[in-house]
């Protein structure tokens, strides 16, 4: 076990050193803009890489649990109310700066109400506006929210590089350890800056957090480490600073009181694969209930903004487990 995600840790410090990031990587250019061709060809190689890291093994709960999301599912739609995004400036005492972080609030925010939060976290070589680029949280909330889908929540995008410069330029993976150091900023500076600003809910049953690749690896060790905080995880394709699943929930009664829902997604084509299904076996094997969704994406915003249009539809849900769902059943574990 140690050994396969010590390989996995190697290959991936190995790709993020040679090439650009692994997630920023995944938003394709804008309309207009002069990408040259030599980038798409480094892009694929990343993905080829990361095909690589290890054999890809599918078992029989490797599947996925939705269908693809329906085309336009994150198109802007003319015929509904808006939510805002706006970028906030918050005290890090943490890092000793100040930082910034993308805030959405739905459609028709009212200060006399309490919101619930899900906390976003980016990948390796993103920062607070990665989500933005391509996911379009906002018009994919806004159509979820109108459709009575979603629940009105407040949506906060930080950035998961906790260092002065947490900027995703130079070596990227020499920024790593900055993102275990966010743990402290998220816990003890962005929560608290967010409850100021605006009216949520302080109760951990309205906090949720979830994350891609790197930000799914927090999502992994923040999350299930804090259930005090935190009763809804979600990491999606998570990354090799994923902590060992003993480690992250050494008490199983205690994760099951607490958890209201631990949703976990990765592609059938990612190299990264292993890491969560290490955590999905502990978790059937402790009759721990998850989703556990596999679809058949790579490493990539398909996937990733795939798994925040599912996962916003269950979040905060009275019946987290209540989605339509395939032949083969949704809850695991149970």
């Amino acid at each position: 076990m140690r050994t396969t995600t010590s390989f996995l840790l190697l290959a991936l410090i190995t790709v993020l050193t040679t090439n650009s990031s692994v997630s920023a990587q995944e938003a394709p250019p804008e309309k207009g803009s002069s990408a040259k061709p030599e980038g798409a060809e480094q892009d694929r190689e990343i993905q080829r890489r990361i095909r690589s890291f290890g054999r890809i093994e599918l078992g029989p709960d490797d599947v996925a649990v939705y269908e693809a999301p329906p085309e336009g599912f994150k198109s802007e739609r003319t015929d509904i109310p808006h939510g805002k995004l706006e970028m906030v400036t918050y005290d890090s005492k943490t890092v000793g700066t100040e930082r910034k972080m993308l805030v959405y609030t739905p459609p028709g925010y009212d200060p006399e109400k309490k919101y619930p939060v899900l906390y976003l976290l980016h990948g390796i070589g993103g920062d607070e506006t990665e989500w933005n680029r391509f996911a379009n949280p906002q018009p994919m909330l806004d159509g979820l929210i109108a459709d009575g889908k979603a629940v009105p929540m407040i949506v906060v995008m930080p950035n998961g590089r906790a260092q002065k410069n947490d900027r995703a330029e130079g070596n990227i993976m020499a920024s790593a350890p900055a993102f275990a150091v966010f743990e402290r900023d998220l816990l003890d500076d962005v929560i608290p800056a967010i409850e100021k600003k605006y009216s949520v809910d302080t109760d951990r049953t309205q906090r949720a957090i979830a994350g891609l690749s790197m930000g799914g690896g927090q999502s992994f060790n923040f999350g299930l480490q804090n259930l005090d905080t935190f009763a809804w995880v979600a990491p999606f394709s998570a990354a090799p600073n994923t902590k060992a699943p003993e480690e992250l929930i050494p008490d199983v009664d205690r994760a099951k009181e607490k958890l209201k829902l631990l949703w976990i997604s990765c592609g059938n084509q990612d190299g990264l694969i292993s890491i969560s299904q290490r955590m999905h076996r502990f978790l059937k094997e402790n009759d721990i209930p998850h989703v556990w969704h596999v679809d058949g994406h790579g490493h990539d915003a398909a996937h990733w903004s795939s798994s925040l249009y599912w996962f916003a539809q269950s979040v905060f849900q009275e019946d987290p487990y209540a989605l339509p769902k395939k032949a083969h059943g949704q809850k695991s574990g149970s």
